[in-house]
């Protein structure tokens, strides 16, 4: 129980004046006499002035997260089981206009028994090249991977993705892989993109592996016609195309956990996948904001906007700290 400077001395003056003693006197005040002596020693040495309650700002700290804000951190992680804490931090700046951190998440989430450990692990690459592309459109990633579907088969997956922001720009599902399936895929890039609009004057360049249908003289004269360049990847170094390889990796692991009976099924599900990749799953390489965040412009306004909430936060915890040390000065 924590006494009131008054209600130590309060305590001082009944023991002094009991006429049973002084450990029985502390026994029906239930005051543990340790603390008592304790008291009386400050009491003796500086008068009322050491009954004073003893600042405990070494154990507070400024920007700690108040309790109802640890619950809301539980609440989303509750609403959104398959995010991880990294990524609840982020959604809750974004939607709910309240910096906190990764850790700090982390650490609720695990007080509350919340974190699970990965059912899979991540495929190590390179995480850039020695010189990475600045812009939007500069460089293609594009590679095949195979989904299998019951009593049809193996089907292979083409997709197109922007090194820059790791934006799917386009992919299809083809019971092949040959180069006819890969224009298809670039094809499709292409309109989507508009770099073939007369006003875009710096074409991408296309980053493949050295598989038939990306060496084939088909394709050469196919990505020509476009005055789009190609680069093959090392042979035997997956870590060249380590972009595409990663986002092929998350896509399996969410992907894999069903099985799919047609070619419908699957790409409509592979279809939901991409447009949540695109537009709603925080990229760690980013600076956590989304592909399309970075492929269509915002991911600055976004960066800046996370900045003053988090500025505003911080203002917040410390009014709310100051307030609380004020408030326990008084009842002391």
């Amino acid at each position: 129980m924590r006494c009131s400077q008054g209600e130590k001395l309060e305590v001082i003056k009944v023991v002094e004046d009991s006429q049973i003693g002084v450990k029985r006197t502390l026994q029906e005040l239930n005051i543990n006499r340790s603390t008592f002596y304790l008291w009386y020693q400050r009491y003796r040495e500086l008068g009322c002035d050491g009954l004073a309650c003893k600042s405990s700002s070494r154990r507070r700290f400024w920007n700690a997260i108040p309790p109802w804000e640890r619950e809301k951190v539980v609440e989303v992680a509750l609403e959104y089981p398959d995010k991880t804490p990294r990524e609840l931090a982020w959604l809750i700046t974004d939607q709910r206009g309240y910096y906190i951190s990764e850790s700090s998440v982390y650490r609720i989430l695990k007080a509350n028994d919340l974190i699970a450990s990965p059912a899979f692990t991540v495929l190590t690459a390179r995480d850039k090249f020695i010189n990475p592309t600045q812009r939007v459109h500069e460089l293609w990633q594009t590679d095949f991977t195979y989904l299998k579907v019951i009593q049809w088969g193996w089907y292979f997956l083409s997709t197109v993705l922007d090194d820059y922001s790791r934006y799917i720009i386009s992919w299809r599902l083809c019971s092949g892989m040959a180069a006819s399936d890969v224009k298809e895929t670039i094809e499709a890039a292409i309109t989507v993109s508009g770099v073939k609009d007369a006003k875009v004057i710096t074409r991408p360049r296309l980053l493949s592996d050295n598989g038939p249908c990306y060496v084939s003289g088909e394709l050469k004269s196919y990505l020509s016609d476009y005055g789009i360049g190609h680069v093959h990847s090392k042979p035997y170094h997956p870590m060249t195309q380590g972009k595409i390889e990663r986002y092929h990796r998350s896509m399996k692991n969410i992907i894999l956990l069903e099985h799919y009976y047609s070619p419908d099924e699957l790409k409509e599900r592979i279809g939901a996948f991409v447009d949540y990749y695109n537009n709603e799953r925080y990229h760690e390489s980013l600076k956590n904001v989304t592909p399309a965040d970075v492929y269509f412009g915002r991911d600055q306004q976004i960066l800046e906007r996370r900045k003053q909430i988090k500025e505003r936060t911080l203002k917040q915890r410390r009014k709310h700290y100051r307030k609380m040390i004020a408030t326990a000065q008084t009842v002391c």
